[in-house]
């Protein structure tokens, strides 16, 4: 016996198929915006060893294939950890961690080097997939890998010798803007190479960092395995300025991967990168759903598109002098001359706000006694409870932990409060390098405050 056809079940599936039709033309049209505004723009992401185990890292790069196609420069770094961490256990060999790097022994290096390249051609394989049926088909990525950053060692630190394990020294953003302008896809390894042809095992979220910095990137992205940034209520914050992210990191403790994304993404955006994601790899599609909806699914680090924190220049000097002259003239700041400052400017670092200088701060460094002095510290009045001391502050600290500066001391008469709040504290004349005894004013009677880096 012929059936007679379900009419309701019909009309039903045939409304859903509309309802799930309209909503993929909304989807599409909602995402024009974000896909004109990425177009031609550089982004570097991150991804850990973790992720590339992972069941959904074809998914990954799917995603990572599409934005290729939609214009998008890409600059992708690996991690290895895990991968390293099996290799050197095949081998039998034990490598400890130290606060938070990698001791990488001569006797380890060969294990870092196996599982770094093997990672790196795994990765590799899976963008160079064009099979029919997936969304690979027709991609025909070029990856493109080279010795792009060159690295020095970490060395020796509160005793602890880390030997091959290094950090970045430069990165040729120059090659690498070469490849992406031929419409490569760049593929970054945590491994740097030294002039004297040594190899360094690198952490690879420092590698992002800095080669975004270095680029000027419009994005760097960190996919995380953990979920965001979160509230103490533990939901997702979606924004963070750079004040913001800071607060979170002193009042948080406990998430270590968190933590050391978020000091990476601040670090960019104070290095000149536009906008830094965090994301979490556990949401199928995290990196289109950042990058092409409203809202996002991860949490945005940014710095205020109108202010550009960065090394002073010659030509700042006028911005410098009329900064910091009511400050000379309440004796807070040491007079200056315009000689004199031409002879530091490049001790100096500047936060320039649509064409004025509203903030700078020097560094002089005494390498022998491993400490630097932070000097001429001012904030425009109308700036100063907006944080830009304490970005300015940050700056130079990463400043003086990348030339392996171990402390930090200051000289003040007037804000000697605000240094000690953010973990200066008062010590003794003797403790200055000798070469700065011997400028030290004892008329003006300052305060000496030091910080361990």
């Amino acid at each position: 016996m012929k059936k007679t056809p379900d009419k309701s079940k019909t009309a039903q599936q045939k409304s859903s198929n509309t309802t799930s039709q309209q909503a993929h033309v909304d989807w599409f049209r909602s995402s024009a915006p974000y896909i004109h505004a990425h177009r031609g723009r550089t982004f570097v992401i991150l991804f850990g060893g973790e992720a590339v185990e992972h069941e959904g890292f074809a998914h990954l790069i799917h995603d990572i294939a599409l934005l290729n196609s939609l214009g998008v420069k890409l600059v992708l770094v690996h991690g290895a950890r895990p991968q390293i961490e099996r290799q050197l256990s095949t081998l039998g060999i034990q490598s400890d961690f130290v606060a938070g790097s990698r001791i990488t022994t001569a006797k380890a290096l060969p294990g870092v080097e196996q599982a770094v390249g093997q990672t790196r051609m795994r990765i590799e394989a899976q963008l160079s997939m064009g099979l029919h049926n997936t969304p690979m088909a027709g991609a025909a990525l070029k990856v493109i890998c080279g010795n792009f950053v060159t690295a020095q060692p970490y060395g020796v630190h509160n005793g602890v010798d880390y030997c091959q394990t290094g950090n970045v020294r430069n990165v040729n953003a120059a090659a690498i803007e070469e490849q992406l302008q031929q419409n490569a896809l760049v593929l970054i390894s945590p491994i740097g190479y030294s002039p004297t042809g040594e190899i360094f095992n690198l952490r690879a979220e420092d590698v992002a960092t800095e080669v975004a910095m270095a680029l000027k990137a419009d994005k760097l992205i960190f996919i995380m395995e953990s979920n965001g940034v979160l509230d103490s209520d533990g939901k997702l914050l979606q924004q963070l300025n750079l004040p913001q992210a800071q607060q979170w990191q002193q009042s948080h403790h406990g998430d270590d991967e968190t933590q050391l994304h978020l000091n990476n993404a601040a670090q960019a955006c104070r290095g000149g990168v536009k906008r830094a994601h965090l994301i979490s790899r556990n949401i199928d599609g995290a990196l289109l759903l950042e990058l092409y909806t409203r809202d996002g699914v991860g949490t945005l680090v940014t710095a205020d598109n109108y202010e550009d924190l960065r090394h002073a220049s010659i030509d700042d000097i006028g911005g410098i002098m009329e900064l910091i002259e009511p400050l000379e003239q309440q004796g807070v700041l040491v007079k200056r001359s315009r000689e004199l400052l031409e002879l530091d400017i490049n001790k100096f670092t500047v936060i320039e706000r649509d064409g004025m200088i509203i903030a700078c701060a020097a560094l002089f460094t005494y390498p022998e006694e491993a400490v630097a002095e932070l000097a001429c510290l001012a904030v425009h009045p109308d700036y100063q409870q907006q944080g830009r001391g304490d970005d300015l502050l940050q700056h130079i600290e990463w400043q003086s932990r990348k030339q392996h500066i171990e402390k930090l001391f200051t000289l003040t008469t007037q804000t000697m409060h605000w240094f000690i709040e953010r973990g200066f504290a008062e010590t003794d004349f003797d403790t200055l390098p000798v070469d700065r005894q011997q400028m030290y004013n004892f008329q003006r009677k300052s305060k000496i405050l030091s910080k361990a880096l």
